[in-house]
């Protein structure tokens, strides 16, 4: 009986720890959440029926900007020269702290909110990577602190940046290279998961680029040597590029996609296209691989006899971790703590992992612990590495599917669009809003954050990786 008195009585305590840490500032920023929650959700919604591409995200971004304009931020659209990017501001001075939305979706992932795959409409665009969550909680976490920042309990300056075509071109690359991070102090980020953590994992830095040959056409049967076949050097390129795969790092990665092998069989093909894309953790790394891969067009063109051109697409970072950052964010997830499911919601994650040949292990809502930066981190690549070369950034993850989902894949947009997806969508939102907050309270965590930042970072200096105006469909 005694030991079980002492137990209460410790519990008792933690939880009295926990109400004095979750102070009257953080509880208005979760109420705020909560005030603007039924909202945010019905713009996800939209946003995840929409389900609009790289640099064609119209409707979404008006979505997310209008509703910033509503709740009395200034909004500045068409920043970079991108018709889709905006941002949305309030507050003068320092400091300057900024949020990260994006909005875009992927080809041929059309899905309805059913733990099987069912397509909406057959071939078309679907959220596999959560964005219709992302722009949408970031937006919250925004607003809560522009609430605060108007009842006079912070000051500086809140920025909500919109920022389209992640997926494709990775378009806060231009946005960078037009200095729009230039006067922030500190971003702040999340990506949709499978886990709640505060992210202090880096990702992995790549180069897309466009491999195009010319030939000359002919009559595939009656005079092909009049034929100068563009689908030939296509293939010795790939070929060598397949090769070369025993002899680069097993840390590197190398993909293509065919866009044009000619049209039809009986043509020697006089044109043909490939996507190709380079991707190593550490960029110093990628960059002379992407130079071979590069150089091996020549060859094929040579060996083919035809003609061939090279054009950059767009480059990005590997994201630079910030673990004092980190720190914050994890402070507030413990108190914010779990988010709980519905047996319901658990039925429908573990159907969604039987679907997918997944252990049927349910949701994690737990909280996990701030873990240790991996020296070479797998995965996968995002532009947010691209700010954080240039402002230091915070990041978050927060559980939005079931465990083991294969991301950018059905199973995450059949999530995206109802309550497992939205639970996770508001968590998100408090969490920044929270570290937001601590940020503008404390000017000693902000140095602390840049201070590592500037460490990291050392004398490098950053370049944006792209050659020209961001690739605007119709442009």
């Amino acid at each position: 009986m005694k030991k079980f008195s002492t137990l209460l009585l410790l519990g008792l305590v933690s939880l009295n720890l926990s109400a004095q840490k979750m102070t009257k500032d953080k509880k208005a920023v979760v109420a705020s959440v909560e005030k603007h929650k039924e909202n945010l959700i019905k713009i996800s919604d939209s946003i995840w029926a929409l389900a609009e591409t790289a640099f064609e995200e119209s409707i979404s971004s008006e979505l997310l900007a209008d509703y910033a304009e509503e709740n009395g931020m200034t909004v500045t659209r068409g920043v970079a020269d991108i018709p889709t990017a905006f941002i949305a501001t309030y507050g003068s001075g320092s400091p300057v702290i900024s949020v990260l939305g994006e909005f875009d979706a992927l080809p041929g992932l059309s899905q309805n909110t059913v733990p099987t795959k069912d397509p909406r409409i057959e071939g078309e665009p679907g959220h596999g990577c959560g964005h219709n969550m992302f722009g949408a909680a970031s937006l919250g976490a925004a607003i809560a602190i522009k609430e605060q920042i108007e009842a006079g309990n912070i000051k500086g300056t809140v920025k909500f940046f919109g920022t389209p075509a992640e997926e494709k071109f990775f378009g806060k690359v231009w946005m960078v290279e037009a200095g729009l991070w230039d006067d922030v102090d500190v971003n702040v980020s999340w990506h949709p998961s499978a886990e709640i953590e505060a992210d202090v994992q880096s990702g992995l830095a790549l180069v897309d680029f466009m491999i195009e040959f010319y030939g000359q056409a002919a009559h595939a049967s009656s005079d092909p040597w009049n034929g100068r076949s563009a689908s030939d050097a296509l293939e010795l390129y790939t070929t060598g590029i397949n090769y070369y795969r025993e002899h680069i790092k097993p840390t590197s990665r190398i993909h293509y996609h065919i866009q044009d092998g000619g049209q039809v069989v009986n043509v020697v093909p006089d044109y043909a296209r490939l996507w190709v894309r380079v991707r190593d953790p550490k960029r110093d790394v990628m960059l002379p691989t992407f130079e071979r891969v590069k150089a091996m067009a020549e060859g094929a063109a040579i060996m083919a006899n035809v003609d061939y051109k090279y054009s950059l697409i767009s480059g990005i970072y590997e994201t630079l971790v910030n673990r004092e950052g980190g720190k914050i964010m994890q402070n507030n997830l413990e108190l914010l703590g779990p988010i709980t499911y519905t047996d319901e919601e658990i039925t429908y994650g573990k159907a969604i992992q039987e679907a997918t040949g997944k252990p049927q292990v349910g949701m994690d809502g737990e909280v996990h612990p701030l873990k240790e930066t991996e020296k070479l981190p797998g995965g996968g690549s995002t532009d947010v590495g691209d700010v954080s070369w240039n402002v230091p950034n915070i990041n978050l993850g927060v559980t939005v599917a079931p465990k083991g989902t294969p991301w950018h894949s059905w199973a995450v947009v059949a999530c995206g669009g109802m309550s497992i997806g939205h639970k996770g969508m508001i968590y998100a939102s408090k969490a920044m809003g929270m570290t937001m907050l601590d940020l503008f309270d404390d000017p000693k965590l902000v140095e602390k954050v840049k201070e590592e930042y500037k460490t990291r970072k050392g004398d490098v200096k950053y370049e944006a990786m792209i050659d020209g105006p961001p690739p605007i469909p119709g442009k």
